[in-house]
């Protein structure tokens, strides 16, 4: 059973930085993903990494600003986000892909993630 559980959020101005964590459990063999959903917008995938090794995955808009790591012993998949904007704020989710064995697409679509946590609130200011 996948359990994803979010935590780091908060209220930063912008240029700030924040790390967001997903702990995770079962999750091993499958794409692992950091979404976003603002209000009145679609959920959007950010940030991708296959589980246990592979390659990354960015939105544009983050590319160079935002890095996904994953520190396998603690069982915990890392969304580090540097100068951070305005339009960066939204819930972010952290999501497991529906298939084992299977990498991300290099777009990730909310179609291709079965497991979902419950999110973690970033908001920033100008």
């Amino acid at each position: 059973q996948v359990q994803l559980v979010e935590s780091g959020g908060g209220s930063v101005q912008a240029g700030g930085s924040l790390r967001l964590s997903c702990s995770a459990s079962g999750y091993a063999n499958r794409c692992i993903a950091w979404f976003r959903q603002a209000p009145g917008k679609e959920r959007e995938g950010v940030a991708g990494t296959y589980a246990g090794g592979g390659g990354t995955y960015y939105l544009d808009s983050v590319k160079g600003r935002f890095t996904i790591s994953e520190d396998i012993a603690k069982n915990t998949v890392y969304l580090q986000m540097n100068s951070l904007k305005p339009e960066d704020s939204a819930m972010y989710y952290c999501a497991a892909g529906s298939q084992m064995y299977r990498s991300c697409s290099p777009h990730l679509r909310t179609i291709d993630f079965n497991y979902w946590g419950k999110g973690t609130q970033v908001t920033v200011s100008s």
